[in-house]
């Protein structure tokens, strides 16, 4: 596990190593519509979630629709993305108790009460995943909360950010070493660096932007020379 020395400078390549204009995705959004990107978000791109929000937009009439929906019909709309019965799913058990509970798909209240009222409360909600509910209390309700997904806790570990799971251990310990103005940045920058460069299987360690302060893709270069070292030689 790295030191805190080591971990600042980690945080301050992984800053530096994408382009972001310090923006949350989507600001825009209603705050029942964050939750329901960041359910589309979890596990995958920006890009592919925007895709998979505006599909819903344009298949559906509105969210009552969606609530009343089959998942199969929902997840079909939901195709390119992984898993997508089970986000299927989510959505309309979310929206099911949102509606049940306020007997509408307004959650804009949630602005007036403490952050840490209004995140219990939406926690409350069937349906909602770490994920979800971190993403919309960053972009929508200005916590200081960091929405980190399965490729982005395995870009931590790889950096020796965190040990093992990405745990309430984790997430705590890591809400204190980046600063809330950063937040954003660097959920955006740890992203595209795990859907990028840094793949489950064969990751692209040497294009990788933070490779130099990486210590699993110093580990890698090490085995790859091990393995040619005519490769090694060369390099001399």
């Amino acid at each position: 596990m790295a030191n805190g020395t080591h971990k600042t400078r980690i945080l301050n390549r992984l800053l530096t190593a994408v382009k972001h204009n310090g923006h949350p995705d989507g600001t825009s959004r209603l705050v029942l519509e964050q939750v329901i990107f960041g359910i589309l978000r979890d596990g995958t791109t920006t890009a592919q979630a925007e895709r998979a929000f505006h599909a819903l937009q344009t298949s559906f009439f509105d969210w009552n629709e969606i609530r009343v929906s089959m998942v199969r019909e929902v997840a079909d709309v939901l195709a390119d993305l992984p898993d997508p019965e089970d986000r299927a799913a989510r959505i309309i058990s979310f929206l099911q108790d949102v509606f049940e509970t306020t007997y509408s798909f307004d959650l804009e209240s949630l602005h007036k009460k403490g952050l840490k009222m209004a995140e219990k409360q939406l926690q409350r909600f069937q349906g909602i995943t770490p994920f979800a509910l971190a993403y919309a209390m960053q972009t929508s309700l200005g916590g200081h909360a960091l929405p980190v997904d399965r490729p982005m806790a395995r870009v931590l570990r790889r950096l020796e950010l965190i040990n093992g799971e990405y745990d309430e251990s984790a997430r705590t310990s890591l809400e204190h070493l980046v600063p809330k103005a950063k937040g954003v940045q660097f959920c955006v920058a740890l992203s595209a660096i795990a859907h990028d460069y840094c793949h489950e299987n064969d990751p692209r360690c040497p294009a990788c932007p933070v490779r130099e302060a990486c210590p699993t893709a110093k580990a890698n270069n090490l085995a790859a020379k091990a393995r040619n070292p005519a490769s090694k030689a060369k390099s001399r």
